[in-house]
């Protein structure tokens, strides 16, 4: 029986008479990687931030479990279990990378400012216990030569796979992932799909992903959902929607039965 994690219902997001997300209805089921595209301008962002809670909703529900994100405050839904990544790197520039990725556990922290002052009893097995977690989420990323390293120092792809850390060391229960391979090359790109796919079986985490990797989102999708202009073209298997007039209209600006969204990618309208 399939379970329902993250629900959409409905949800519109208005900035003055502009409506940047108009009713969209969408689930993440636990197990499932699900991919939102669109054109440029199309919504996707402004969809994930609603969804992380840096924007509220002007209509319709979000919940996770269940529990609708209406009622909580939206720095606190990580602690619900919802972590994201951002299209553009959000890192502390001048600390490693082990000290970024334990930066995803602070949520987790019990300890008051003394005893972290002390770094006595409690407070020393806190920062063992999240200093392994954040070992764990290293090795997971094959980044161990790299632990040490300021992050500033590093390429734009090893800065990606901390973010993706540190998105991890929060424990979620979904993940979003907003242009996760964006600006890099071939190898770095096929790291990631990877990744994402070892994040979902191993780690038994859902995936939401925002992409311009059309390839990458045909290869490891569950489910595709479609968006223009804010609204829902349609949504389905990868082939299928992959196929749909609407989808090919959206990207291509005129409808043809033989072309398929890839085939945009020439013209730079993709996701």
């Amino acid at each position: 029986m399939t379970q329902k994690l993250l629900q959409l219902r409905d949800v519109t997001k208005s900035f003055g008479g502009i409506q940047a997300v108009g009713g969209v209805t969408l689930d993440v089921n636990r197990g499932e990687i699900v991919s939102v595209i669109g054109p440029n301008g199309a919504g996707k962002t402004t969809l994930f931030n609603l969804i992380s809670g840096v924007l509220p909703v002007s209509s319709g529900s979000i919940s996770i479990e269940g529990q609708d994100l209406a009622r909580v405050p939206g720095h606190r839904y990580v602690r619900l279990g919802i972590g994201r990544t951002f299209q553009n790197l959000a890192l502390f520039k001048h600390g490693t990378v082990v000290d970024n990725i334990l930066v995803g556990r602070h949520w987790r922290m019990k300890t008051s400012v003394l005893e972290a002052a002390l770094h006595f009893g409690r407070a020393r097995r806190e920062e063992i216990a999240h200093r392994q977690k954040v070992e764990e989420i290293i090795d997971f990323l094959e980044i161990e030569h790299i632990r040490d390293k300021v992050v500033g120092t590093l390429s734009y792809g090893q800065q990606k796979r901390v973010e993706l850390g540190r998105a991890l060391a929060t424990d979620p229960k979904v993940l979003l992932l907003d242009e996760i391979v964006a600006g890099m090359n071939q190898e770095e790109t096929e790291d990631i799909a990877r990744f994402i796919l070892d994040i979902r079986d191993e780690l038994d985490i859902a995936i939401l992903l925002i992409e311009h990797d059309m390839h990458l989102v045909m290869d490891i999708s569950d489910r595709v959902h479609a968006l223009n202009f804010g609204r829902t073209i349609t949504e389905g298997r990868p082939q299928e929607v992959q196929s749909h007039p609407g989808v090919i209209e959206a990207y291509l600006g005129h409808k043809t039965e033989d072309a398929a969204p890839q085939d945009a990618r020439a013209a730079g309208g993709l996701a």
